[in-house]
């Protein structure tokens, strides 16, 4: 079986608090977008352990040992609760870009969850794939749901929130810079968050009001260490950007369009650059 796991960005972003777990109180509004990685599943016909999952990886290249791999770690989430889960092969077709603030890896996680229930009959209710999800990653919880949610909590408290975005266009630019999330969260200065407006009431007014309102407190710290990052938004709103934004803790750039955005951007060849009709 095959599946292709598509990614995600933040409509708006606020850190709340730090919490006693050492996890961080968030809100933001999540929003899934179509660009996918691809994701295959299969019973192994190998005489291998029955406990065995064999991972392979194409595209973009992950870093670090295969066991660390959320795909993995997915299928022996699930192996402890169920040990007749047979051995499989997973291979991942990487196009999402990683380290970017587009939950590309969590996205991955939570579709190996809903393959495998799929795949072998496991039977698991939303609500369970939800609980394992968690045990992954804050953003796992999202993709299980997969449609525009506000999220509080570490992201897994989450209501379905329409968003009214169809016939817009989006603009993706990565400049292929990592951000450490770890890092970004230990440059917030939680004492200076002084909102006002909910993430809700903001999202139902017209979208061309967001642009001073609808902030990611990632930015400001991001931007100062790696100022192109920066460019990039101020580029965006240079060539006629409604809204434009850091999803997540960066390092991906997006902007929002009432109509297609041309292609004459000031970017270097190697930045990732997608155009995405909503």
């Amino acid at each position: 079986m095959i599946i292709f796991p598509n990614c995600k960005i933040n409509l708006g972003l606020r850190i709340t608090g730090k919490r006693t777990d050492g996890y961080h109180n968030i809100e933001t509004i999540f929003y899934p977008i179509p660009l996918n990685d691809a994701l295959e599943i299969l019973s192994s016909t190998d005489s291998e352990e029955a406990t065995s999952v064999v991972f392979t990886q194409t595209g973009t290249l992950i870093d670090g040992d295969e066991k660390d791999n959320l795909c993995v770690k997915a299928y022996h989430l699930l192996k402890k609760d169920f040990p007749l889960l047979p051995s499989v092969k997973i291979h991942l077709h990487k196009a999402i870009p990683m380290g970017a603030g587009l939950g590309g890896g969590s996205a991955d996680a939570a579709f190996t969850l809903q393959l495998l229930n799929d795949k072998f009959g496991l039977h698991l209710s939303p609500n369970q794939l939800l609980s394992y999800a968690l045990l992954l990653g804050s953003d796992c919880p999202f993709f299980i749901l997969n449609e525009p949610c506000f999220a509080g909590g570490r992201g897994e408290i989450m209501a379905p929130l329409p968003v009214a975005l169809a016939g817009y266009h989006l603009l993706l630019v990565n400049p292929g810079i990592h951000v450490n999330t770890g890092w970004a969260f230990s440059q917030l200065n939680l004492t200076n968050n002084n909102t006002t407006s909910s993430l809700q009431s903001i999202i139902a007014t017209p979208l061309a009001t967001w642009k001073n309102v609808l902030i990611n407190d990632f930015e400001q710290p991001v931007f100062q260490q790696f100022p192109a990052i920066g460019f990039i938004k101020d580029a965006l709103y240079h060539h006629g950007a409604l809204y434009a934004s850091m999803s997540g803790s960066g390092s991906t750039m997006y902007g929002l369009f009432d109509k297609k955005p041309d292609k004459d951007f000031p970017f270097p060849e190697n930045y990732l650059i997608r155009q995405i009709a909503l």
